[in-house]
């Protein structure tokens, strides 16, 4: 049996109420209700635990001048691991009915990460351009909780570690939290993904709590205070609730005002003033109790519910689905949480026994769940067309590396076709990639190695620079060095004798997106000019055009432009995939995708950003590969071709469409050298 805990502190009602604040901030928050900064609930948690296991610890390290680890963790396990793996599997067998394969694939291993103890780490790998959105995670939270379990192993470690000096233990502590602290501040503006998840960069936050616990065990503090420091302490908790903006900036110096606020209202929390009175009414209370379970429960219940309804209806909707949360968190505590964590008959040795079996059997299941792909058979064939097409977008980029000498220095490169130096440089945009396993076949087929230069968003053009809605300044700024670079680099790649340019050019002519991301924006300018010189962007673009024409010809016989496939507006795979795996569902909103759309519909939009194209092709400058005919026919656009989807979004074609059509790049890659073939150009 565990032993009894050594000089316990008495309950604390306030720590309760701070509690609820936490939980509460987090949950409307996530529900969708106007607090910018509910997210720094978890920092006041991370205080919080800190402050409460710091105690524990030191307490028996005073008394004792050692801790039991065996019955430390014991009680961790009693208090933390049933109602975990009870969300977790609970989440599990929902998601198994809703989620999508690829999707419940990403579940199975998020349930090893979280059961590990490293989910944290898995969210913050997974950060990237085409990853899921967070609200497609239903145990993306287990990121908190994986940060306070390494906190559980390192700071037992530490005082273990030394345990004969305490003054040097005092000191490891405080210099353990100034440089997690320092390192939180410094490298947020650098990799705020990596501070924000990353045990190392959250330390100093439940650091701050351990050192007031052992601050306040020192010098024999009751935790009285004054008045002030309570109305300080909870105006800054408050204040960064409803101020602190989700962004690069954060944790950073923002995370300090919800922790500094934390632990001035913990050092004042048994004054009988009227925020400690609030914090102990027995609504906040009872929040309180339960906040454990409502964290667990509250994001799967936002996330699997918003998956199936497709976002909420109304307010009214939300708060219906958080009183679900509420009323699943306190049948948690009531009946899971509670009953283990209080069953002082229960033998440690069971405990230790019964997490190892649950953690052994959720291992099992999510080991299953990613080995057999999210088991797509559980969908019928109508379904299953679009999810082969959600899931057909990665590509072998095990070639590709980042070049370290001139001219490319610094750019990734992506060799395709047998080894070799490069005959054919296709550059581009994400619809290069997008082509990319067709690109590579037709270049081994013919013989003839090639080199692939991409970048999500940028187009393949000289003298212009753009600014767009879904990326950064430094991802818009990387875009024009790149460019730069390539364009003084074409000259020095001697083997060269043709290019291929590949873009999405209706979205630079246009400057927005159509359909499902009509809402994207990209703006043209000048590079060499800061504002906009007020011509109409598809101008710019056809300028553009014909000097990048004009300068590649210079340097190779031939270049050639893929005509950009048409958009299906109103399409998007992941989208169909689940409007037909969940028709008949109770809640499920009615179909929005659409499969098809009329040619003629599409040529207002495809006219414009292909005229510059047309008037190079008529001139002889280019040669355009027509990809319209392999997409369209009888006068409409299809994302399904012969029962396979073809389209990933409404403008990425997939790797199944890439290898049908491949033969369009046959006259690129045709013959041992450019010079040889092909003198014609062809009109889109």
């Amino acid at each position: 049996m565990s032993g009894p805990p050594i000089s316990p502190m008495p309950y604390r009602g306030d720590i309760d109420g701070l509690r609820a604040v936490a939980v509460v901030s987090v949950v409307l928050y996530h529900f969708g209700f106007p607090l910018q900064g509910g997210f720094v609930g978890v920092d006041v948690f991370f205080v919080i635990s800190g402050f409460l296991i710091g105690g524990i610890l030191w307490r028996e390290y005073d008394a004792t001048g050692r801790i039991r680890l065996k019955h430390f963790y014991i009680r961790r396990f009693r208090r933390l691991a049933p109602a975990f793996f009870a969300m977790v599997l609970g989440a599990g067998a929902v998601a198994w009915a809703l989620l999508l394969p690829f999707e419940f694939r990403e579940y199975g291993k998020a349930a090893i990460a979280s059961t590990l103890y490293l989910s944290n780490v898995l969210f913050f790998r997974q950060a990237g351009y085409f990853d899921t959105v967070s609200e497609e995670k239903p145990l993306l939270h287990t990121w908190s909780l994986a940060v306070e379990e390494q906190f559980y192993v390192f700071l037992p470690l530490v005082i273990l570690l030394l345990a004969r000096w305490r003054w040097g233990l005092i000191g490891a502590l405080v210099a353990a939290w100034a440089l997690s602290l320092a390192a939180c501040i410094a490298l947020t503006p650098v990799s705020p993904t990596a501070t924000f998840y990353l045990f190392p960069f959250r330390a100093w936050e439940m650091l701050s709590g351990v050192l007031l616990a052992i601050w306040g065990h020192e010098t024999n503090r009751r935790w009285r205070g004054n008045v002030f420091l309570s109305w300080l302490g909870l105006l800054l908790v408050l204040a960064s609730v409803v101020l602190i903006p989700a962004g690069p900036a954060f944790p950073g110096l923002l995370a300090v005002l919800p922790v500094a606020g934390t632990l001035l209202l913990l050092s004042s929390g048994t004054g009988g003033n009227p925020i400690n009175r609030l914090l102990t009414h027995p609504l906040a209370r009872f929040f309180g109790v339960i906040s454990y379970s409502l964290y667990l429960w509250h994001w799967p219940v936002y996330t699997l519910s918003t998956y199936l309804r497709d976002g909420y209806a109304n307010a009214g909707e939300a708060v219906a689905w958080m009183a679900l949360s509420v009323l699943l968190a306190w049948l948690s505590w009531r009946f899971i949480e509670n009953p283990v964590r209080y069953a002082r008959r229960l033998p440690g040795g069971v405990v230790l026994g019964g997490t190892a079996i649950a953690s052994a059997c959720v291992l099992a299941l999510g080991a299953y769940v990613y080995k057999a792909d999210g088991l797509p058979g559980r969908f019928g064939p109508e379904a299953r067309v679009h999810i082969a097409a959600s899931g057909d977008f990665l590509q072998d980029f095990s070639r590709c590396y980042i070049a370290d000498s001139l001219p490319l220095d610094g750019l990734e490169v992506c060799p395709i076709g047998p080894e070799g130096a490069p005959r054919v440089l296709v550059w581009g945009d994400s619809h290069t990639r997008a082509f990319k396993e067709g690109l590579d076949l037709a270049a081994h087929e013919a013989g003839v190695p090639g080199l692939i230069l991409w970048r999500a968003g940028c187009p393949p053009l000289f003298g212009i620079r753009k600014v767009e809605s879904t990326a950064t300044p430094a991802q818009d700024m990387a875009c024009t060095q790149a460019n730069l670079q390539i364009r003084q680099a074409i000259g020095r790649l001697d083997s060269l004798d043709r290019i291929l340019l590949i873009g999405r050019w209706s979205y630079y002519a246009s400057g927005q997106g159509v359909g499902r991301d009509a809402h994207n924006r990209i703006a043209l300018h000048p590079a060499d000019r800061p504002e906009s010189t007020g011509q109409a962007q598809a101008a710019l673009l056809s300028d553009a055009a014909a000097t990048t024409v004009a300068e590649l010809r210079q340097q190779v016989p031939q270049v050639f432009v893929l005509r950009q496939p048409p958009e299906i507006p109103r399409y998007d795979s992941r989208k169909a995939a689940r409007e037909a795996a969940h028709a008949g569902w109770p809640l499920a909103p009615a179909p929005e995708t659409e499969a098809e759309v009329p040619e003629a519909a599409l040529a207002p939009r495809a006219a414009i950003a292909e005229a510059p194209w047309a008037a190079l092709a008529e001139r002889g400058a280019i040669t355009v590969l027509d990809t319209w005919p392999r997409f369209c026919d009888g006068g409409t656009c299809r994302a399904v071709h012969d029962g396979t989807g073809q389209y990933f979004d409404n403008n990425h074609v997939t790797n199944a469409a890439a290898l049908r059509v491949r033969d369009l790049f046959a006259p690129v890659f045709r013959g041992p050298s450019a010079r040889a073939v092909l003198h014609g150009a062809s009109s889109p």
